[in-house]
C-alpha cells in the first residue's frame, strides 16, 4: 500500500522557518515525481513545488527564494524547507505522489493526510 506521511507543521512566527517532511512508503520513491501544494483555510488549492525524479524542481511564483524542495531517495523522503515564512503561508500543506519520474504528462495519483502550518505572532 503506498503511503504519505506528512510532519513537521506547526506554529512559528513571521519570519521563522519550518522542515516539512514527507515519509513515504509503498512504492519506489526515488523513481517518482513528488510535489507539495497547500490549502489555506476558506481557499482552494495552491501548487506550492514539485521534484522529479532526477532532481528537477519548479517552485509557484510565490515562493519567491523563500522555500526549497528536496528529496532523500535512501530514506524515501520529500522535505520542504521553508524559510521566511509569512502569515499567508498559513495553510494545510499536502505532499503528493506523480504517476511517473516527471510531472510532464503525469498524474498525480496519491496524497498526504497534510500537515498544518499556521504563522502569526
Amino acid at each position: 500500500e503506498v503511503q504519505l506521511v506528512e510532519s513537521g507543521g506547526g506554529l512559528v512566527q513571521p519570519g521563522g522557518s519550518l522542515r516539512l517532511s514527507c515519509a513515504t512508503s509503498g512504492f519506489t520513491f526515488s523513481r517518482y515525481a513528488m510535489s507539495w501544494v497547500r490549502q489555506a483555510p476558506g481557499k482552494g488549492l495552491e501548487w506550492v513545488s514539485r521534484i522529479s525524479a532526477d532532481d528537477s524542481t519548479t517552485y509557484s511564483d510565490f515562493v519567491n527564494g523563500r522555500f526549497t524542495i528536496s528529496r532523500d531517495n535512501a530514506k524515501s523522503t520529500l522535505y520542504l524547507q521553508m524559510n521566511r515564512l509569512k502569515p499567508e503561508d498559513t495553510a494545510l500543506y499536502y505532499c503528493r505522489k506523480y504517476k511517473g519520474g516527471s510531472w510532464v504528462g503525469s498524474d498525480v495519483d496519491t496524497w498526504g493526510q497534510g500537515t498544518q502550518v499556521t504563522v502569526s505572532s
